[in-house]
């Protein structure tokens, strides 16, 4: 599991009463975690922001990281403090905070523990922790953070490049529209600061981020018509969980309800109920392959809610249990979803048939926003699997670069953190396999190598814990350089290069 990292996040509200307006931060495009995303101002913890040993220092030493990073990232302080540094320091120490000079960490610290009051104008949120799912997890500590009518932010042009005010509604309208992103807890908090005011939000939120913290399913919006549900399956490492993806907004489809675990598909019902509350329903399943870690909540699914599954007749046949209703999707098929979030009409998931790592393999493809259900395409946390016979190399390939040459916007794996460029992550995959096989046949020679031989010196960066599943992507590989006649099996799990 993915070690945490404490960060502190600041909800920055300029304004008063039922339509306040708040900072939003663009992070830099090239930034590995949510890069192009808008967020709160934040950042993990500083030495100088204290020592964090205890939970009353922790809480401390968060209240400092927002009032610190606010500062470093937007030039802004809490309203009633903008004189905390006298104005002939202020921009040195600016500059001092953003190049990681700790003389400038320390005279900003000083400055705050001369103004205790500037620590209690913030108020706390709530923690959320980072779902399992993430190479890179984070326990963030959300505060509101209260600044003067009429301030101004200046980004620091580093890792944020752009930073406004705007009433949430108005953010929220331009993200269904497809026109920006948003990080996911930010805009959870968004649409409850619309549909509240700002001061029912402050009063509620706590309550709200203290659930999540005890188990209830994160509301994770990856794109507009989609909810995303990371639960714990019996995959392969280094993944833990199998994304279960609920697509619509009246309408909604399950795709990969995986988890075979009770607990977590309560986990999914609860969420499930709670949007059919809201007035949606849940009308069918979809699965993208027959695998174990993508079916384990399939049948519990399909009858709690009465709904017929659908899959492709390969993957329908091999299913654990044989649903109440099926329909078979072939390569094409149209799953409507009636109107899209943004009131347009015809709104679908098309499917894709994508052998190679599986027979039946289907991605789904929406129409409006062009989000793709990649199933075991691809994944944002490892590569994947290609095991024989069921598994066939060269299949794989068309798949990857059939689905890669189509119009794409974000691509939604079944393990891993979604991607904001599919065709990207796409074209990372096939040459990640291009530089493979390149390896593999520079490991080959005239003379029959085995498998066991071969695997360790192709698979020479990959975790010694997974070789035996490096050593049947090997054999796909061999497999595949056999058909093209550029290696030959001289004997039962020995190879040769052919000349």
């Amino acid at each position: 599991m993915a070690r945490l990292r404490i960060a502190a996040a600041a909800l920055c509200t300029r304004g008063t009463g039922a339509a306040p307006e708040v900072l939003l931060a663009r992070r830099a495009p090239e930034l590995r975690f949510f890069g192009g995303y808008d967020a709160f101002p934040g950042g993990v913890l500083d030495p100088e922001d204290g020592v964090a040993d205890d939970e009353a220092a922790l809480a401390a030493a968060t209240l400092r990281a927002a009032v610190r990073e606010v500062f470093e990232e937007t030039g802004l302080l809490p309203a009633g403090f903008e004189d905390l540094l006298v104005e002939e320091e202020r921009a040195a120490v600016r500059r001092g905070l953003l190049a990681g000079d700790t003389d400038a960490a320390a005279t900003f610290r000083s400055a705050v523990d001369r103004t205790p009051a500037v620590l209690e104008a913030l108020r706390p949120l709530g923690w959320l922790t980072t779902p399992p799912f993430a190479p890179v997890r984070y326990r963030t500590r959300f505060l509101h953070v209260p600044i003067a009518a009429g301030a101004r932010p200046d980004p620091c042009g580093g890792e944020i490049v752009q930073a406004r005010f705007e009433r949430p509604g108005e953010a929220l309208a331009s993200w269904v529209r497809g026109e920006r992103l948003i990080v996911p807890p930010v805009l959870w908090q968004l649409r409850h600061l619309e549909d509240e005011g700002l001061d029912a939000f402050l009063e509620a939120q706590p309550t709200r981020c203290a659930a999540h913290e005890a188990g209830r399913l994160h509301r994770i919006r990856s794109a507009p018509g989609v909810w995303m549900a990371a639960l714990r399956t019996p995959t392969l490492p280094p993944a833990t969980t199998t994304n279960t993806y609920v697509v619509g907004e009246e309408r909604l489809v399950v795709i990969d309800p995986a988890t075979p675990e009770a607990s977590e598909q309560e986990r999914l019902f609860e969420l499930l109920d709670a949007l059919q509350a809201e007035g949606r329903r849940v009308e069918r399943v979809l699965v993208t392959h027959h695998h174990h870690d993508h079916v384990g909540a399939v049948q519990a699914t399909a009858e709690r809610y009465q709904v017929p599954v659908a899959a492709h007749p390969l993957t329908l046949e091999r299913l654990p249990h044989a649903p109440r209703e099926a329909q078979a999707l072939e390569d094409g098929a149209r799953i409507e979803l009636g109107s899209a979030p943004d009131g347009s009409t015809g709104w679908h998931l098309e499917a894709l048939h994508t052998p190679g790592h599986d027979r039946g393999h289907l991605a789904f493809l929406e129409s409006r926003y062009r989000s793709v259900f990649l199933g075991d395409l691809a994944s944002t946390v490892s590569t994947i699997v290609i095991d024989p016979p069921e598994g066939h190399l060269a299949t794989y390939l068309a798949s990857l670069r059939r689905v890669a040459g189509l119009d794409l916007g974000r691509g939604h794996p079944a393990h891993g953190p979604v991607a904001r460029e599919a065709t990207a992550l796409l074209a990372h995959y096939l040459e990640h396999r291009e530089r493979r096989e390149d390896k593999l046949v520079a490991a080959l020679a005239d003379e029959p190598r085995a498998e066991d031989e071969l695997v360790v010196e192709v698979y020479d960066d990959a975790d010694p814990r997974v070789r035996p599943l490096a050593r049947r992507s090997l054999r796909a590989g061999l497999e595949k350089l056999g058909e093209e006649g550029r290696a030959r099996e001289a004997s039962r799990g020995r190879w040769a290069r052919v000349p």
